[in-house]
């Protein structure tokens, strides 16, 4: 039997991440080297740096990269675009450079495997009008396929995942669920539910920011690896406030709940429940809701934190826009002894 894409790695997507605590264990006590124009880097946990060219533009930078999971070379290309494009959206910014991170096994080049990842990701690059300048290829037995991504932004108008006020209401942009569905999409299962999951994680957040620019918004980050709590208690953290999740608003892909029940759960869930702390689960604890909270997002949607009176409007003009399914899903309260409570 021919050997398929995802069999040549353990984990796909953005549920191979090391863990966010494992992370601030071993780079915490780092130094690293800024200076005065550098308005955004790593001690934030933000989603992007930025650096300040002049008082109304800075670069914006990024970089993303990961294994397949999905078994379509051309789709696994647009997924880790779009996944790598998205720090730039989620930082109020515009991309306008790329550079390819590849890291394959020499039988899948050969076999013009990579010809089609990286068609992909050019086809996608050129509807949004991001040019390619080059990048960096490896011989290895697991492949990975990325970009480093270059980006503009006003340094005025950068969005951090921080600054989110008390009354703040929050809006997500696409639903959740695409570790569980590709872990279902291994076994054949779930057809309608992996068809939506795998459109989205192929659709670049570019449309949500343009939108979103026309509101006053307090704080955002985009929902990928760390999972929804994760990315939500870091903005929470971050901002010294506590978020209340509605998890009944939270949008969903066809078939997550019933996929999770059945046990398709991809292992970064239980990295994630293990490293996120500060989370109030109530009586979600031991339901199939919390493997759905903590599922690792590859290429999820954006998390906008902004007053409540433009909440409805922003709703509306994402739709309208073609981003279908934002929903409100929860608020911003005084903090308290959790970060994040769910109800």
């Amino acid at each position: 039997m021919k050997k398929r894409l995802t069999d040549w790695a353990p984990k796909g997507g953005c549920a191979c991440k090391l863990g966010p605590a494992l992370l601030e264990k071993n780079l915490g006590s780092i130094t690293w080297p800024i200076n005065k124009k550098v308005l955004v880097n790593m001690t934030g946990a933000d989603d992007a740096g930025v650096y300040q060219l002049s008082e109304t533009e800075a670069l914006v930078q990024t970089t993303d990269f990961f294994p397949p999971l999905v078994d379509d070379a051309y789709q696994f290309g647009r997924i880790a675009t779009a996944n790598s494009l998205s720090d730039i959206y989620a930082m109020g910014g515009c991309p306008i450079s790329a550079l390819n991170l590849v890291a394959f096994p020499v039988p899948l080049v050969e076999a013009g495997t990579l010809a089609r990842v990286l068609q992909g990701a050019a086809d996608l690059l050129r509807e949004l009008a991001v040019v390619v300048l080059g990048g960096h290829s490896i011989e290895q037995d697991t492949p990975l396929f990325g970009l480093a991504v270059t980006g503009l932004v006003n340094p005025q108008s950068i969005w951090k995942n921080q600054g989110t006020k008390v009354g703040d209401v929050l809006v997500l942009t696409k639903p959740i669920g695409t570790g569980v569905l590709t872990t279902a999409l291994k076994g054949d299962l779930f057809p309608n539910g992996v068809k939506e999951a795998l459109a989205s994680m192929g659709t670049p957040n570019k449309m949500a920011c343009e939108v979103a620019k026309g509101f006053t918004i307090h704080a955002c980050t985009d929902i990928t690896g760390f999972s929804l709590l994760g990315h939500m208690t870091e903005l929470a953290r971050n901002s010294q406030i506590t978020i209340e999740l509605a998890h009944g608003k939270v949008p969903l892909f066809t078939d997550t709940l019933e996929a999770a029940t059945m046990g398709l759960v991809p292992a970064g869930t239980y990295s994630n429940r293990k490293s996120v702390t500060g989370v109030d689960l109530g009586d979600l604890a031991d339901t199939v809701w919390s493997d759905v909270l903590f599922d690792p997002q590859t290429s999820g949607g954006l998390l906008f934190a902004l007053p409540e009176e433009e909440v409805d409007a922003l709703v509306k003009a994402l739709q309208m826009a073609g981003v279908n399914q934002a929903t409100c899903i929860g608020r911003v309260v005084a903090k308290e002894a959790a970060y994040v409570k769910v109800r």
